[in-house]
Order: C-alpha cells, then structure tokens, then sequence
C-alpha cells in the first residue's frame, strides 16, 4: 500500500492554499484599479461631448457677443452628438457666457442614473465621475 501512496503525484492542501491566497491578494489589488479605469473611460464620452458643446458655445459667443438665444438643443444639432451619446447623458450649460457645462447620466447609461462630469471654465478642469479620484461624490459641490 505504501508503494502505491509513494508513486502519486499531485498538490498538498497546504500548496494549492498558497495559491489560493495570493490570487486573491492580486485580485484585491487589480479589481479597483480595473474599476477605476472602468470609470474613466466611461467618463470619457461625457467630457468629449463637453468639449464639443464648449467649442459650438464659444463659436456662438464670438460671433454674436452673447449664448442668451443659443440653447442646448441647439448646440447639440450644431456638434452633431451621437445617439448613444445624447441617450446616455442629459447636459446643461451655466452663464452666459458659459462658465459650467454639466453632463449627468441617464437610466440608459451603464453606470447607472445621477453620475455627473462637469467642466469648469474659470478653473479649465473636469470634475466628476471618472476623474476626481480623491473623493467618493460624484456630485457637483458649489
């Protein structure tokens, strides 16, 4: 019998739970960082429509002096925003001239419904979902 039990090959308990637990500690690690990108490149769409809507306001702004008459919808033709785009996010635009563009998320969009990016044009920065990582709120704070 023991000749038998000598000539199996195979893993201790002790081996395979060592492997167990440094997968785990590399998924620890890698899952928010993955998370994380997730959450940028998800933001990425809501900040080009927001570069686009900022170029289509300042085009407005320069040629006529003012964006009162100018509306979002407007802008919206102008830029020619994608389906996807305009179903995924709702944008608003504050001042005139526009000192914040605000895109926040629709039902439709995969992180769900409320996230916000926004531009700030007196600091020249996005904020928001995907892109201030030093805090948990996605809300804009005045």
């Amino acid at each position: 019998m023991k000749k038998f039990l000598k000539n199996q090959k195979g893993f201790t308990l002790i081996e395979l739970l060592a492997v167990v637990i440094i997968v785990a500690i590399l998924a620890a690690v890698a899952v928010p960082i993955y998370m994380s990108y997730v959450k940028s490149a998800r933001s990425t769409e809501a900040q080009s429509a927001i570069a686009a809507l900022r170029s289509a306001y300042r085009t407005e702004y320069q040629t006529f002096g003012t964006t009162e008459r100018y509306t979002i919808e407007d802008a919206k033709l102008d830029v020619r925003l994608g389906n996807k785009t305009t179903k995924n996010w709702d944008f608003e635009i504050v001042g005139n001239p526009p000192k914040k563009y605000i895109a926040t998320s629709t039902a439709d969009f995969a992180a769900g419904e409320g996230k916000q990016v926004w531009y700030d044009v007196d600091e020249a920065e996005y904020h928001g979902y995907g892109i201030d990582t030093e805090t948990e709120d996605d809300e804009i704070v005045d």
